[in-house]
């Protein structure tokens, strides 16, 4: 499955996100308020998650090809300062040292990931391409936070989409339930669909917009069993769980997207 965006755009991209972010916790009345899309946090505890992360991705792209993460001591973050200003600036740090590490790695570098079995490479770009998605969805927690949601940028969304479908979707652990495919539309014109069977999950981008690729003997697939249409952004923000799949347009089996959200593969 090719990635939409190219090495520099997602480079290009994360640094857009971080930036959104940083200005979405400095418009936040407080550093306690409650991040409504993920409860259990306050907004510092999301500064510092992602802050945190990110210096440890850092850590795993600088160093190459590994068959596990590098030490904590490799990338043991200073304590999150609690103050706003201060806070923000070690947040730009972290991203900073994320980005430098990718610049540095290039793109086809290997390095450890936790999807070793799906269908995105154990690459410095594969990681690249998943960091814009984390940093994209909570700057997208912090907006709301603020009380100033913004939509995805559709560049990060189309990608966003098949981006999880492949990385945190698609493995060789079996599925559960009887074999399915659910087919994803967005509304922009792109399309992919999910097959599940006692194989795994795998992710193919589709031919056209709302329509199935064709199939080796030249005859389109079957129909899927379930679908979801909407904008991309709101398709990313329904696979990480941020609103409901009733807020978009589902057909078919609705219990399959409740099996999907169930589903822990590694268990």
């Amino acid at each position: 499955m090719e990635s939409t965006l190219e090495f520099p755009d997602l480079l290009r991209l994360i640094d857009e996100r971080s930036t959104a972010f940083s200005a979405a916790v400095a418009s936040a009345p407080r550093l306690d308020a409650q991040v409504p899309t993920c409860p259990d946090w306050t907004l510092f505890d999301l500064v510092r998650h992602l802050g945190e992360g990110r210096r440890k991705w850092a850590a795993v792209v600088a160093a190459g090809p590994a068959g596990a993460p590098p030490p904590q001591s490799a990338w043991d973050a200073p304590t999150a300062p609690r103050e706003r200003e201060a806070l923000l600036e070690w947040w730009a740090a972290s991203a900073r040292q994320l980005l430098d590490a990718l610049r540095e790695s290039g793109p086809d570098r290997g390095c450890w990931t936790w999807w070793g079995t799906s269908q995105s490479p154990q690459t410095a770009g594969a990681a690249a391409r998943h960091q814009l998605q984390e940093i994209a969805v909570h700057t997208y927690d912090a907006q709301m936070t603020a009380g100033v949601p913004r939509p995805l940028p559709d560049e990060v969304a189309l990608d966003g989409v098949e981006e999880f479908l492949s990385t945190c979707c698609a493995t060789t652990s079996a599925w559960p339930h009887e074999p399915a495919a659910v087919d994803y539309h967005a509304t922009e014109g792109r399309s992919w669909r999910l097959a599940l069977s006692a194989d795994g999950a795998r992710a193919v981008r589709l031919a056209g917009p709302g329509t199935a690729s064709a199939t080796a003997a030249g005859e389109p697939p079957a129909a899927a069993d379930a679908s979801l249409r909407g904008p991309a952004g709101e398709l990313v923000l329904v696979l990480y769980g941020r609103i409901p799949v009733d807020s978009l347009k589902a057909g078919g089996e609705r219990r399959l997207f409740d099996r999907l959200l169930a589903w822990d593969p590694d268990e």
